[in-house]
């Protein structure tokens, strides 16, 4: 029987220490971490979704998720959340916008010295590289793909393109 008179040692020293005033002191800490990180997690949803959704109604519903549910409301609330930031959303909005300001306001350059040039000139004044042509009844600049003026109506003159004779076959000398 020095088995059995080792398990009740054993057993009545773990039946002591459950019984003891440091369990007691161990177990209640431990159910205060428990709470005190349950609330930061349930309060680090709220601050998260403050910062991902606009609708207050929503962030509510976010924090109850995180706080009833314990710990899986979080992970949840990770898994439905919106994935960007409402500021990222707003910069990128800024962002579009300024470009397509941009794109709206295009600065034209020479293609050629690449010097700020006018959508009404006619020549680039820095190199003289003809931008386009004139029409012929009221003078005003045109862009190459039209056909008519559309200030006077009157038929664009299409340049006349040179044809060139073509160029003399050559002979390829045989290898052998």
């Amino acid at each position: 029987m020095i088995v059995g008179a080792s398990e009740n040692d054993f057993f009545g020293s773990l039946r002591d220490f459950f019984g003891s005033g440091a369990w007691d002191v161990a177990r209640n800490m431990a159910i205060f971490f428990l709470v005190v990180f349950w609330l930061a997690v349930a309060y680090w949803v709220f601050k998260d979704a403050r910062r991902r959704i606009e609708d207050p109604w929503l962030i509510a519903m976010a924090t109850l998720l995180g706080l009833v549910p314990p710990f899986v409301g979080a992970l949840i609330y990770m898994l439905f959340r919106p994935p960007e930031y409402l500021e990222d959303v707003r910069e990128r909005d800024l962002e579009i916008k300024a470009m397509e300001d941009r794109v709206a306001r295009r600065e034209l350059h020479c293609p050629v010295c690449r010097a700020h040039v006018d959508d009404t000139f006619l020549v680039c004044p820095v190199c003289t590289t003809k931008l386009r042509q004139a029409c012929t009844t009221c003078k005003a600049p045109l862009e190459t793909l039209w056909q008519i003026c559309p200030y006077c109506e009157t038929p664009v003159d299409t340049p006349t393109t040179i044809e060139f004779p073509p160029a003399p076959q050559r002979e390829r000398p045989s290898s052998g």
